[in-house]
């Protein structure tokens, strides 16, 4: 990860290079600001959003909240009779 100054983005705004990997912007010597491109932004928040989903799986196992693949056609097959009718 490639590290510029305040003064680097604000002179460079316009051409930064995030495209290969994303750009640290520092502020009096301290890490304050990452920039990167749109693309890998969404891809991160895809990674998030699925490792949440993980996350409450595993939670709704732990707590018993899940049933077998027959039980669950099962029930399917009830709310279309259901619904039938």
């Amino acid at each position: 990860m490639r590290t510029e100054t305040i003064t680097y983005l604000k002179k460079h705004a316009a051409d930064l290079p995030v495209e290969d990997s994303p750009l640290t912007i520092t502020q009096n010597g301290t890490p304050a600001y990452v920039i990167e491109s749109a693309k890998d932004y969404e891809k991160r928040q895809e990674t998030v959003a699925l490792l949440k989903l993980l996350a409450l799986s595993a939670q709704d196992k732990m707590k018993g909240r899940v049933s077998s693949d027959t039980d669950f056609m099962a029930h399917i097959e009830k709310r279309k009779k259901a619904l039938r009718s």
